[in-house]
């Protein structure tokens, strides 16, 4: 169903220059910046270094939100199956930053051996100690959707009492260092659970500076009617607008993703909607990742030139003898007057800057005195790089991939009416199967046959079929997603010539039953559920 996220037709097309833009990135960095962030201590106050693997990494995406907003499911719902590690319940299960990734042996990497991969992009994380290794690791998945990106899954934000307990390591530092680093950020919200805490704040306040990224999606969304999401919405747009303070309207995606009954399926077709939009806004990561790559480059280096620009001011403040510690203060206190004087003298955008609080914050722990004083060749090589190398560098990415998507998403909802589709009505290409059954001499599915019959008859076939505008009221009476449903007529179609024969049917509605009694369903249909009139195809 998903399998679409792995389809990067311009890195396909074009593998030669995205490995030179990736190259042609890392030099830049090594040559330009790296040497800057090193003189001013840039390390020590922002972000670590970035090495060979930050460059190579395939697009990543950063789940966030509170316990029990179904995140791993959300995972489970890209996947279309478990991944090593998963735990799914009401209550917080996730305790641990989960790096899901490609592999073709699935297995679980601890985090102590995770940041000592050198091909791997986790090694920085090292800083967060022990305490945060335990609850770190890497879950190896053998699916196509990894082919084209990675997940992380987050630990579940704590509420009420709950957030008084330490974790034991820096967690919104955590957050601050993926959010750095990956291509979407997703903050799931249960329609629910709409409060914020203290603690979900914190963490929403360390994404700020990467808004770009950040994607909101309101999870659960079919168990209330169409009356109460309204509500619903409302209230999170209110609670947003106060937590963020942007005054742009967050774009805000509808839905349920999981693979069970909707409770309240009044909304089917909006939620089909604003999944189409939410996939589709993914399946471009692959495609736009050396651009979003560069982009981070470009913010980072007019970062660190700011920040040099402002220890060379402080060191330039400072006394050589007396008064050094009453003087340190002062400067620290009055940051914002150094902000000022620095927009001033070299005309730099006030947004470019560092908050100010975190700025004193790490300033108070370092000694002034072994502040350098303004190297202008080393903030020459940065103007240049702007201004040279980052244009160069764009001209070499294909233009497919900075143009908006100008294809179908494979992913196409539940679009039924006018169907001309011969795989599906419910518009997906991927199905799964059952076990049960197996071994059984008579066929499993004649058990209830003539219930099944009688609703093959009452829609009226035509030369002894139905087509998938008649069979689709029938079947969406189970309320499961149209993603489910998809698969289950895809099954059901043995033939593949889009129609259901009365075989098809009944093993239609079985596989609905199936789903429904909480059994999952593999990828391919099992032989002993092939009707017997089909089991030549």
């Amino acid at each position: 169903m998903f399998s679409w996220i792995s389809g990067d037709e311009s890195r396909r097309k074009h593998p030669e220059v995205f490995e030179t833009v990736a190259e042609g990135l890392k030099s830049v960095y090594k040559q330009k910046i790296l040497p800057l962030e090193q003189q001013y201590f840039f390390h020590e106050f922002h972000s670590p270094a970035l090495d060979d693997p930050d460059f190579d990494a395939k697009p990543m995406i950063l789940l966030v939100g509170q316990y029990s907003t179904g995140k791993t499911t959300f995972i489970r719902y890209l996947l279309e199956k478990d991944f090593p590690g998963i735990r799914i319940g009401p209550e917080p299960t996730t305790d641990r930053f989960i790096v899901v990734m490609h592999g073709e042996n699935e297995n679980i990497i601890p985090g102590n051996a995770l940041v000592v991969d050198p091909k791997k992009q986790f090694k920085p994380l090292s800083k967060f100690g022990n305490a945060f290794l335990n609850r770190f690791q890497c879950s190896c998945v053998n699916s196509p959707v990894l082919k084209g990106l990675t997940i992380v899954d987050t630990p579940g934000i704590l509420s009420g009492e709950k957030q008084r307990v330490d974790r034991g390591y820096e967690f919104t530092g955590v957050l601050e260092w993926f959010a750095e680093r990956v291509d979407r950020i997703i903050l799931l919200f249960d329609a629910h659970k709409l409060d914020i805490s203290d603690e979900f704040q914190r963490s929403i306040e360390a994404l700020k500076g990467h808004d770009d990224k950040i994607r909101i999606v309101l999870n659960k969304a079919d168990m209330v009617d169409h009356q109460q999401l309204m509500r619903v919405y409302g209230a999170l747009m209110w609670s947003l607008g106060k937590v963020l303070a942007t005054p742009e309207v967050s774009r805000v995606y509808i839905g349920s993703f999981w693979d069970q009954p909707l409770r309240y399926d009044s909304n089917r077709r909006l939620f089909e909607a604003e999944e189409q939009d939410l996939f589709a806004d993914l399946q471009s990561l692959p495609r736009n990742a050396a651009l979003r790559k560069l982009n981070d480059l470009i913010k980072r280096a007019r970062l660190a030139k700011v920040h040099a620009y402002i220890i060379s001011e402080l060191r330039k403040d400072f006394p050589t003898m007396f008064g050094k510690d009453s003087k340190k203060k002062e400067l620290i206190k009055n940051i914002d007057q150094v902000y000022d004087k620095i927009r001033r003298e070299h005309n730099i955008s006030i947004g470019d800057f560092p908050d100010k609080k975190r700025m004193q914050e790490m300033l108070a722990k370092h000694d002034f005195t072994k502040f350098p004083s303004l190297k202008p060749k080393l903030l020459e090589a940065i103007d240049r790089m702007l201004s040279e190398d980052i244009a160069r560098l764009m001209q070499m990415i294909p233009a497919e991939s900075v143009k908006p998507l100008d294809i179908e998403p494979s992913v196409k909802g539940g679009a039924f009416d006018g169907i001309e589709d011969k795989q599906t009505p419910f518009g997906f290409k991927k199905g799964e199967g059952v076990d049960a059954g197996a071994g059984e001499i008579d066929w499993i599915v004649s058990r209830e046959r003539n219930k099944w019959d009688k609703m093959f008859e009452d829609l009226g076939p035509t030369d002894g079929k139905i087509s998938g505008s008649a069979a689709k009221p029938e079947m969406m009476k189970s309320k499961l997603p149209n993603s489910v449903l998809a698969k289950i007529w895809k099954l059901a179609d043995v033939d593949h010539d889009g129609m259901l024969d009365s075989d098809e049917f009944a093993l239609a509605m079985h596989l609905i039953n199936v789903k429904l009694d909480g059994h999952d369903l593999p990828e391919k249909l099992p032989g002993h559920l092939v009707p017997p009139s089909k089991r030549g195809f």
